[in-house]
């Protein structure tokens, strides 16, 4: 079966976006901004990675959505701040050092906050501070979540059921289909999955990290797995499961990218191969014609290529909500049908 893909002659790019980060000290600033040189058919903006430094270290004693509003109490509460929601956030740089000090602390800080009306207590132990957690489960705090480094353990004041939100339920990964002039797909195979998948070429995949933007996660993981320069043009669709790795749901989004350069590199620690595969071979694999969800993604990507699909293409805003430099990601309908409505919300 053969398939016609127009020339990446006819891409050409019009945007070009900074990418967002966030740095030490709580502000928002930008990176070198991204070059572009090509996007997709449907004029999308075509993301070039670079590598930067990038974090979210907050200061101390602040947290980038809580002021820095102190409560004041007793010399036997603990040092902690209100955050937005009428709730209490403890400093765990100012804990005890000894176990019956802080227990002392902790009940007396119960009881101050439960009367100053507060609602929920976000406790931090860091790792050096572990023989303090049994203490605060005795005291009725419950588990929240965990990062390398510490704990975060919860309470909830008032009388009735706990209103505070869960711990992250998710975890988001990137698909990149990548198809050269050639009508080619950059596949790989891995060295580490389960045996049914041993004999399958894919594309590459993997989770995006920490304060990591979609787009930039399909860049790193195609340039990890294979070597491979790429930019983004589009999520032109997503998968949604549960119950995966410990139980959380799963988001894999599919995104299309534009090779910059074509010699493949693989991580070995990882790929066991990788290579530039025909269209035709990539999907006459008998795991890609019997498995219903694998044939969908690639016909979705065709599509996309034969300019018969649309895509979400990324684009920077800003919000008053919360003052901060994001990544909406939707179509470009506008442009595309040639309509602007009388108010019109976004330039294009």
């Amino acid at each position: 079966m053969a398939f016609f893909v127009p020339s990446f002659s006819y891409l050409r790019c019009h945007l070009s976006l900074p990418r967002p980060w966030i740095s030490n000290r709580k502000q928002v600033a930008f990176g070198r901004p991204y070059c572009c040189f090509a996007a997709s058919a449907f004029r999308r903006p075509c993301l070039k990675s670079s590598i930067f430094g990038t974090g979210m270290i907050l200061s101390k004693r602040t947290n980038a959505v809580i002021p820095d509003t102190p409560l004041l109490g007793t010399t036997n509460v603990l040092d902690a701040f209100e955050d937005e929601y009428g709730g209490v956030v403890v400093d765990p740089t100012f804990l005890p050092n000894t176990s019956n000090a802080f227990s002392a602390s902790l009940r007396s800080s119960l009881s101050y906050w439960s009367q100053q009306g507060k609602r929920g207590v976000w406790l931090k132990i860091l790792e050096g501070q572990a023989d303090l957690v049994p203490i605060a489960i005795k005291e009725g705090f419950i588990y929240h979540h965990a990062e390398p480094g510490y704990v975060m353990l919860t309470f909830w004041l008032p009388d009735g059921p706990a209103a505070l939100p869960s711990t992250s339920l998710y975890q988001i990964g990137v698909g990149a289909f990548v198809m050269n002039e050639k009508q080619e797909v950059l596949v790989v195979k891995e060295r580490k999955c389960p045996s049914h998948c041993a004999v399958i070429w894919k594309i590459p995949t993997g989770f995006i990290d920490k304060y990591e933007d979609i787009f930039f996660g399909a860049i790193r993981e195609v340039r990890e797995e294979t070597g491979i320069e790429s930019c983004f043009l589009d999520v032109v669709a997503f998968r949604h499961a549960h119950q995966v790795t410990f139980d959380k749901s799963d988001i894999l989004f599919i995104c299309t990218l534009k090779p910059l350069s074509f010699d493949i590199s693989v991580d070995e620690s990882e790929i066991e191969s990788a290579q530039w595969m025909p269209l035709d071979e990539f999907i006459n694999q008998p795991f890609h014609q019997e498995d219903e969800m694998c044939k969908a993604i690639v016909d979705i990507c065709i599509a996309r290529y034969q300019k018969c699909y649309t895509g979400f293409a990324a684009h920077q805003v800003t919000s008053k909500l919360d003052n901060r430099v994001a990544y909406l990601y939707f179509q470009d309908t506008v442009e595309a049908a040639g309509c602007v409505p009388e108010t019109s919300w976004y330039k294009v």
